[in-house]
């Protein structure tokens, strides 16, 4: 026999095939912004390595290294300003899944190695070491954005 279905029985069909596409998406949507994340904390830890070396920063601008002056204070942040064009790419390239994530490294003046050292007179040579901001985003244009910042002493 046929059995002749109401309104409602549809409906909640509907509702429950509307539930699933929306938690089918949130989960592309949380995948999305770990690969992000992990692409971007790649290029953080490679900006960190290379400021372990100690660079020397260009009195300013960027040099070839993406090695950054010291950001002048009345300017936009050069992470905020799209004419930037001093991101490096990492070494690492996640291909579709999360592009090649880009860093760039500030010299962020001198600072103390432990609290208090440099109020010392005079001041101790270990005292004050460089101090670099880090900043890295992940690159891919359908996928989703990440951008992470870390601030790094060379000890």
């Amino acid at each position: 026999g046929y059995l002749q279905r109401s309104g409602t029985e549809y409906r909640l069909g509907l509702a429950v095939l509307r539930g699933t596409l929306m938690e089918e998406r949130m989960s592309a949507n949380l995948l999305d912004r770990s690969v992000g994340f992990q692409a971007a904390e790649s290029a953080l830890r490679e900006g960190e390595a290379l400021a372990a070396t100690s660079p020397v920063a260009p009195t300013s601008g960027c040099d070839a290294n993406s090695v950054c002056s010291l950001p002048d204070a009345s300017a936009t942040d050069r992470w905020l300003n799209s004419g930037f064009g001093g991101w490096r790419d990492s070494t690492v390239n996640l291909g579709t899944l999360g592009g090649t994530p880009q860093y760039f490294i500030e010299f962020m003046g001198l600072a103390p190695t432990w609290p208090g050292c440099d109020r010392k007179i005079p001041v101790d040579d270990l005292c004050l070491s460089p101090r670099y901001r880090i900043t890295a985003r992940s690159q891919s244009a359908d996928r989703a954005q990440v951008l992470l910042q870390t601030n790094f002493i060379v000890q």
